[in-house]
């Protein structure tokens, strides 16, 4: 495949697309562990995410692997490694260097949760002036589908997986522009328990697998021991504490046994599949500023989706801990006509960043203003200084239960 190639592709037909069978590397059958989310209600134990799809005739029950929003996160996670490979993305990087946070150098916009639009850059600096101020700032508060130019030359990855400036005019009312690449990991024909709540009468979906759990102590401490637990720390004695010292179990502290228990998690499933959709449509909904600008634009982002593709194939499928996947035979890429008819195409991660170079050097000649360089910011003093009391409180076991989060990636 080329640039022309490309092009004809993303102006004439509907998607590329792949659905890649997976299976757990312990081999077909073994147990695998998807994410889990709060349960309902209150002390309600975690669950994984279930729904019935519609296959081959049947309805059967799915488990969520990966969401959309965490196959986002981690294909651009696969950017950025092409990025450290000195492939030229153009990203927004906060500069922490000087900062002296524990942990923390830099945040880049392929890694920030709202992308571009972040509250992190919104609260950095750029040449000393707040970053949304400064003329970079204003033509991404500005940015629109009609007109994508700004975002393409500054941050195209949000673009590409869709990006909100909830924090922007009109009480979140700015720019917003929808994914055009949709990736997602689900389990297929996984076994369920269907319970029913005698109160209610729903009916509420759990894994038929089981996780167990417990702890033996090497040290042998048993839960009967007093402990104080206070601002000093603890103590087998209520004044070693310090202030506000209550009496807690050795559990609390970490020390003793852990009861043996039984949770619903863990999966088996018939297959996994991995689904993966670059959307010519929603490409073709971006303009940059006359057809052959819109053309080069929409190549690029064509050809940093299938780079971000490339590379996680590359990395792997080592999600979280024991949920480790492999291919069982490598799927092809397919082009969705308008027809709805398939056509097989190959490439590689030797071919997507041939493809990415070439349309970034087309984009370019077309006018854009492209870096091979990061847009560098420093962050404002009120921002190191609010996660350094964060990481003081941590340090001091006093962080508290986060917040409801915002809007996911």
């Amino acid at each position: 495949m080329n640039v022309d190639m490309l092009t004809r592709m993303v102006a004439q037909n509907a998607a590329l697309r792949r659905r890649q069978t997976l299976q757990p590397v312990g081999g077909k059958g073994d147990k695998i562990f998807p994410p889990t989310y709060p349960g309902e209600g209150r002390n309600a134990p975690p669950r994984h995410v279930y729904e019935r799809r519609r296959l081959n005739g049947k309805d059967v029950w799915c488990v969520l692997v990966d969401s959309v929003q965490s196959q986002a996160n981690r294909l651009e996670e696969s950017l950025l490694q092409a990025i450290r490979d000195d492939m030229p993305i153009p990203h927004v990087v906060v500069d922490f260097s000087e900062a002296d946070l524990d942990g923390i150098t830099e945040i880049t916009s392929l890694e920030a949760p709202h992308r571009v639009y972040d509250a992190i850059f919104r609260d950095s600096l750029l040449n000393d002036e707040p970053f949304m101020s400064s003329d970079e700032g204003k033509r991404l508060t500005k940015a629109k589908a009609e007109d994508a130019s700004a975002l393409l030359g500054i941050s195209p990855t949000a673009l590409l997986f869709g990006a909100w400036h909830s924090t922007g005019e009109g009480g979140g009312l700015g720019a917003k522009f929808a994914r055009c690449l949709i990736s997602e990991i689900v389990g297929v024909d996984v076994p369920v328990d269907e319970l029913v709540d005698r109160r209610t009468g729903e009916i509420e979906i759990q894994t038929s697998g089981r996780r167990p759990g417990s702890r033996i102590d090497p040290l042998g401490v048993l839960g009967k021991v007093e402990v104080y637990k206070g601002e000093s720390g603890w103590s087998t004695i209520e004044a070693g504490a310090g202030k506000k010292a209550k009496k807690v179990r050795p559990s609390v502290i970490n020390h003793g046994n852990i009861k043996p228990s039984i949770q619903p998690l863990g999966v088996t499933c018939e297959y996994i599949e991995h689904s993966f959709v670059l959307s010519f449509a929603a490409l073709r909904r971006l303009r940059f500023g006359g057809e052959h600008k819109n053309a080069a634009g929409r190549n690029l982002l064509a050809a940093l989706g299938l780079v971000a593709l490339a590379e996680q194939d590359v990395r792997g499928y080592a999600l979280r801990s024991r949920c480790d996947l492999a291919c069982e035979g490598r799927a092809p890429l397919e082009v969705v006509h308008p027809d709805g008819a398939t056509e097989a195409v190959t490439v590689d991660r030797v071919t997507a960043r041939e493809l990415y170079h070439e349309a970034f050097e087309a984009a370019r000649e077309a006018g854009f203003a492209l870096s091979v360089e990061p847009l560098r910011l420093t962050p404002q003093d009120k921002l190191v200084e609010i996660v350094r009391r964060s990481q003081e409180l941590a340090l001091r076991g006093e962080g508290g239960e986060e917040e409801a989060p915002g809007e996911e990636k």
